[in-house]
């Protein structure tokens, strides 16, 4: 067994020395990767470099207002009277390409368009009588400003409708992004040249562009139920902390129950597979008598399906039960170790909040990527070229069509019919535009990277705050007076650079599942099986990978808080203590999971289950001042808080679980550092040296430790 020890030793390093100066996380230290802190910087710099190039170039109007054929925005400008936009043909936007291609260009069609201060409210053709009429009395006498600008008063409404410079027919429209869409159950009229199945276009259009209506309505929900949203966040802040309270003074019997209830749970699902086993065996139904099929749901009617999954429930019980029998002891100490990471939240209760400056500064970096990747997508100078209805006229084929041209000066007199000068798009020769998919790349990478450091410098706080707090010998006479202030000073002032080393190897292997998820979907088509199994597995390998650099970068920054030193040190230190307490780690884990599902499904169940009572007006008698608001959609409000709930959960509990990963470092190395001497006694609580069996010559808050 020596021998065995010692090679396991020699493996997994050697055990933590004692140190007479240790007191904690320590003060006197320096700082840590500093060639990567600088190119941190260095490269932070050069993402405000592109931010600033972007907003010098990018043209983010384009996407917030329509533009009409001569590329001037409706809405702005010259034209901030008249913010909507008109299509004189709507159909050609529908017959000519699909609405994916229609709205990757902007939602620009091949058909005069004009910026309206309203669309039209009733259907309207031109009639055969009107032709030889002029515009005035056909269209502006009559209301109809649809026309573009410019349009002699005195023009026959034929001619206008030759050179397109009016519409030949209006629909009930509604605005919708800023453009005139037909209602849904519009009847379009027959017009000559136009086939297919236009209402069926129209809907499609309408059903995925005009939202009008219902965000309307969604900001009158939010408007009616924003307080009583607010009242059920609350409620999910009181029910977080109530279960860390809890965790303090019932932690042992709340984890027995959750087990228990783990048992109790596979335990009926053996009964329930056995049962399903019995009838169908009776029945005779085998899988020979089915043979092989793609249709899943056929396999519950055959005898073997149910037999597998009782095996399969069957060996898990045993190995819950053989754990709980020969790992008794280490789920008590992990049981031990939730009880004080509770003690250290209730001591350092600023620690519960600091997830929100992690959720300000995650905003922060979401925000100017976002903004960034905006700029540079609209980055360019407008182009303008001749286009016409009906090019393939011989009147057209003198005219250079698809040539640059000046949207001030539309073409008069032209023998070509509708000839006009439109927005084509944006150019994409400058330096800019010719960089712009690296600048996007550059982006994206800047918003991975920092978003991986801004939570590691979360999680390096947390763990000094919480290290200071195991390491005080005399709790908590001995805890610092700003735990979390100096946690992150500290952090920030040498160890920028460690977090932007885990952060940068951390963001490359999530970069390269993004490029391979592109990669897969690109050639999902065209992929033989094989191929799709190959591709499967090397997803699989880097989720592992990135799940397990997750692992090693939490603990290798709790290291850090602690000792001050390098990331690759810190992570060879903390990979090492870990392996030589697999086992104990294990458990901890998985209680610590366990018992935090149960917390998030108590806190989001109950939040969701008060609103979905509440706000559905199930719940009476409460009052004229808690009377539920009248709604739209009722379940809006409740998946809002809904989600809130989770995000307030999932904020307390990673607290607590940085608490207990923590607390769990500094447990094995005392145990390892110190041996209960009067000269080295240990820093846990009474109830783990309980557990342990241990106990110290110099108790805790009776005697000064030696120095």
């Amino acid at each position: 067994m020596g021998g065995k020890k010692d090679k396991d030793q020699a493996a997994f390093g050697k055990p933590v020395k004692y140190d007479p100066s240790f007191r904690g996380p320590i003060k006197n230290r320096g700082c840590t990767d500093v060639i990567c802190c600088i190119l941190f910087l260095l490269f932070i710099v050069g993402y405000i470099v592109v931010g600033i190039v972007a907003w010098m170039y990018g043209d983010p109007q384009q996407v917030l207002y329509p533009r009409n054929s001569t590329g001037a925005y409706c809405g702005i400008g010259e034209n901030k009277d008249k913010p909507h936009l008109l299509y004189f043909n709507i159909f050609s936007c529908i017959l000519a390409t699909n609405i994916i291609t229609v709205a990757e260009n902007g939602l620009q069609c091949p058909t005069p368009q004009m910026c309206v201060s309203s669309c039209p409210e009733a259907s309207w053709t031109v009639g055969e009588n009107q032709f030889l009429q002029t515009v005035g009395e056909v269209f502006y006498t009559q209301n109809r400003n649809f026309c573009l600008p410019g349009v002699p008063w005195d023009m026959q409404v034929f001619k206008s409708l030759k050179q397109e410079l009016c519409p030949s027919f209006l629909l009930p429209s509604t605005p919708a992004l800023g453009r005139c869409f037909p209602w849904s159950n519009v009847t379009p009229p027959e017009l000559p040249g136009i086939t297919g199945n236009i209402s069926q276009g129209i809907s499609g259009l309408i059903d995925s562009l005009n939202a009008r209506d219902i965000s309307v309505k969604i900001f009158e929900d939010f408007a009616q139920s924003w307080y009583w949203i607010l009242v059920a966040l609350g409620v999910a802040l009181v029910l977080s902390l109530l279960f860390i309270l809890l965790l303090r003074l019932v932690a042992g019997p709340l984890v027995l129950v959750l087990i228990l209830g783990v048992l109790g749970v596979l335990a009926y699902g053996i009964y329930y597979c056995w049962e399903e086993y019995r009838v169908l065996q009776d029945k005779g139904a085998s899988i020979s008598q089915l043979g092989f099929t793609t249709n899943l749901s056929a396999y519950q009617s055959v005898q073997e399906t149910w037999l597998a999954a009782l095996i399969v429930l069957a060996v898990l019980e045993g190995i819950l039960l053989l754990m709980l029998i020969f790992l008794r002891q280490r789920i008590r100490i992990a049981i031990a170790l939730l009880t004080e990471a509770s003690k250290a939240v209730g001591q350092m209760m600023s620690t519960m909040f600091y997830p929100l400056i992690t959720f300000v500064l995650l905003l922060i970096c979401i925000a100017y990527w976002a903004v960034t990747a905006l700029y540079l997508a609209t980055s360019g100078q407008p182009q303008y070229v001749f286009w016409a209805p009906n090019a393939s006229l011989p009147s057209c084929e003198q005219v250079p069509m698809n040539t640059s041209c000046d949207p001030m000066v539309q073409p008069v007199n032209s023998s070509c019919p509708g000839l006009m000068c439109v927005f084509q798009g944006y150019l994409s020769t400058g330096l800019v535009q010719r960089s712009l998919f690296n600048l996007q790349i550059y982006g994206v990478l800047g918003l991975f990277w920092t978003l991986n450091w801004v939570l590691a410098l979360g999680q390096c706080v947390l763990a000094g705050a919480f290290a200071s707090f195991y390491w005080a010998f005399h709790k908590p006479r001995d805890i610092p007076t700003f735990p979390l202030s100096s946690a992150f000073i500290r952090t920030l002032r040498y160890h920028a650079g460690s977090l932007a080393f885990g952060a940068l190897i951390l963001t490359l292997v999530q970069i390269a599942r993004v490029i391979l998820e592109y990669i897969d979907h690109k050639l999902r088509g065209v992929q033989n099986p094989i191929a799709r199994c190959i591709m499967c597995c090397f997803k699989c390998c880097l989720w592992c990978l990135e799940k397990f650099i997750k692992f090693l970068n939490r603990n290798a920054y709790i290291m850090i808080a602690i000792y001050g030193k390098n990331f690759c040190v810190s992570a060879k230190n903390a990979f090492t203590l870990l392996m030589r307490n697999i086992v104990r780690v294990v458990v901890l884990d998985k209680v610590t999971d366990l018992l935090l599902f149960f917390g998030k499904l108590l806190v989001v169940g109950g939040v969701g289950i008060l609103s979905f009572f509440f706000f559905s007006g199930r719940i009476q008698g409460l009052g004229k001042g808690f009377e539920n608001p009248h709604l739209n959609y009722y379940w809006l409000p409740i998946m809002t808080s809904i989600l809130g709930a989770y995000v307030i959960a999932s904020g307390f509990f990673s607290v607590f679980s940085m608490c207990v990963d923590t607390l769990f470092l500094c447990f094995l190395e005392d145990l390892e550092r110190n041996d209960g001497s009067l000269d080295r006694p240990y820093y846990m609580s009474k109830a783990l040296l309980k557990i342990l069996g241990k106990k110290n010559e110099a108790p805790q808050g009776n005697q000064k430790r030696k120095t």
